[in-house]
């Protein structure tokens, strides 16, 4: 077998992994849930490793994975690094999204990092991600709830009023772009190049 291809077994355990998470997020969470991008990222992640396709793990590379890596460190501080993950210790929430939950985001870097080094990193991620969130980001901000700030659309912790909500989601996308994508592109360029 080429070693550079992703084995069967885990295409099929990461598969199972989404069809189990996907109905019970809609359900219990709603659609708009789905806007979060590491949750596109979740899904997308399926057709990348079916297809052992570079340009959609290096895309969603470039959008999650250092935001996934927060996530577990501040996981593994209980919460109270970044608090990000503090609704894993939040007992308002259900004990089987904490699970799903936990299971997803402490899956989903270490695949994405599999994926990079196996194919590299395909450049194309970069401005490819950029527009992805240009849809998502302003679609996140008309169609979800103020309480779930998805994806920050209202605010950095809480919902902002310092100044008008489209120069705010200007800054969110700049904020995106060079805090995450930019640096992130950087050190998959250097780090990760294609074979």
């Amino acid at each position: 077998m080429n070693k550079t291809r992703i084995p069967l077994w885990l295409k099929w355990t990461y598969s199972l992994m989404v069809l189990i998470i996907v109905p019970v997020y809609w359900h219990d969470l709603g659609p708009a849930n789905f806007l979060w991008f590491s949750d596109i990222a979740l899904i997308v992640m399926v057709p990348a490793l079916w297809l052992e396709s570079r340009f959609l793990a290096s895309t969603m590379a470039v959008g999650v994975l250092l935001l996934e890596l927060m996530w577990v460190m501040d996981f593994i501080a209980g919460g109270n690094l970044t608090q990000i993950a503090a609704y894993m210790f939040n007992s308002e929430t259900d004990w089987h999204i904490r699970i799903l939950s936990g299971t997803f985001h402490l899956f989903l870097p270490p695949i994405l990092l599999l994926m990079l080094l196996r194919y590299g990193y395909d450049r194309r991620a970069l401005p490819a991600q950029i527009a992805l969130a240009v849809i998502v980001v302003p679609v996140t901000y008309l169609v979800t709830d103020p309480s779930e700030n998805i994806n920050w659309v209202y605010g950095p912790a809480q919902r902002q009023d310092w100044i008008s909500p489209f120069w705010y989601l200007v800054l969110l996308l700049f904020a995106f772009v060079f805090l995450v994508y930019l640096p992130s592109h950087w050190v998959f360029k250097r780090f990760f190049p294609v074979r």
